[in-house]
């Protein structure tokens, strides 16, 4: 007999790095304090109140127990179109709406939607893992946008015209960016996207982060303003951050009606419809908890703030980018491996950081830092662990 075999667009992928970074630092002995954290990206505060209140409400009701249209309740599509049309003073209907579980199933109906097996999507080196392996699952294959710290790691359009190649059906850009924090400037959003309409391929933009820009920033672009905007660009969303509801699995897409269309089939296939309570109470959080967002927005930013104070001439610790969420800092250790320099971190004072590698190869130099998950008390402790330690030869213990 001949045992079956498993698809090795699967099995040849690493494990997922979220918790074989945390499991790190579970052989920390605590002499240093407390662990921080700045692994995984979640809000280092709790959900509103009133945002518990009404995500038990709806749980407990029946209205909620049934399956509900695939591209999410009517509701919170109507009320997350006005917010997007507020937000970015443009016109966005119902129909552009479609609500999904979590945005990295956004970015699964989004690459399926644009690109078909043996085609290719570019990504930007350093990349979000998930969009990565999300692709090679699929049989998408990659290329990728070099994004230098001298640039500030936002992609330039020659970079882009550098990458292309005949099979490219879309280019995917996160911003404000995990892993690096930047924060690409809206002239550059419209360049970009002006190549994507020229070149015939989609720009796929997730702004997970987008409500934790510098307080003032105003709309983070203006692409939603292009009379054909319909025709290159679809936009991803996750509610998870700025309601503090990474557990209910909630992101949207914004896209073109005929796209909301098709990947109405993707996902009858893959959910059949996005969890349904969650959706109730974002819909009356939506409007009701703004200002709520609007202060957490400012305890982020005095996070960052606090984050270069504590880097600032630390030992050759560098903080190339930083914004949103996350801090792409480069390690003081040259011609070691990121992956060393985080374990040894996390066994020997208690810092979980993420391996620029997981990033992309050429990010070896670099460790990201969610610094959002840790307050300003628990980020001034970083400065003493990360100056007092030292990657000799003759300290190194992998385990």
């Amino acid at each position: 007999m001949t045992a079956a075999t498993l698809n090795p667009l699967v099995t040849n992928l690493a494990s997922p790095p979220i918790p074989a970074v945390q499991a790190w630092g579970k052989s920390y002995d605590g002499s240093r304090g407390e662990l921080i954290d700045l692994s995984q990206a979640v809000p280092g505060y709790p959900a509103h109140v009133n945002m518990l209140q009404w995500l038990g409400e709806a749980a407990s009701s029946l209205a909620y127990t049934n399956y509900g249209p695939i591209e999410g309740e009517t509701v919170l599509r109507q009320t997350y179109a006005a917010h997007v049309s507020e937000l970015y003073d443009a016109a966005i209907g119902t129909g552009n709406v479609h609500i999904t579980s979590g945005c990295n199933q956004a970015f699964v109906c989004a690459s399926m939607v644009t690109a078909a097996a043996g085609s290719t999507v570019l990504v930007t080196d350093p990349f979000y893992f998930n969009h990565e392996t999300t692709l090679s699952m699929l049989g998408i294959n990659t290329r990728t946008v070099r994004c230098d710290a001298s640039e500030g790691f936002v992609p330039t359009t020659d970079a882009i015209h550098a990458a292309m190649t005949q099979d490219v059906r879309a280019l995917a850009l996160v911003t404000p960016n995990n892993p690096t924090g930047a924060i690409y400037p809206a002239n550059r959003l419209q360049s970009i996207f002006d190549l994507c309409r020229e070149l015939g391929i989609w720009l796929i933009l997730d702004e997970t982060y987008r409500d934790f820009l510098p307080d003032g920033a105003g709309a983070p672009h203006g692409l939603f303003s292009n009379v054909d905007w319909q025709g290159n660009l679809i936009q991803l969303y996750s509610f998870s951050k700025s309601l503090c509801i990474p557990g209910h699995r909630l992101g949207v897409i914004t896209a073109g009606e005929a796209v909301v269309n098709e990947i109405a089939k993707i996902m009858d296939n893959l959910q059949i419809c996005p969890p349904r309570a969650p959706q109730a109470a974002v819909a009356r959080a939506l409007p009701e908890l703004a200002e709520w967002r609007a202060r957490n927005r400012l305890e982020i930013e005095a996070r960052a703030k606090a984050l270069h104070q504590v880097m600032d001439g630390l030992n050759g610790w560098k903080l190339e980018s930083v914004g949103a969420y996350f801090a792409f800092v480069r390690h003081p250790f040259e011609g070691r491996v990121s992956a060393e320099v985080a374990e040894q971190l996390a066994k020997r004072v208690g810092v979980l950081a993420i391996p620029g590698e997981y990033f992309g190869v050429e990010q070896t130099p670099f460790l990201r830092f969610a610094f959002a998950n840790a307050d300003i008390t628990t980020i001034s402790q970083l400065r003493e662990r990360l100056g007092g330690f030292n990657l000799s030869p003759d300290s190194i213990t992998l385990g």
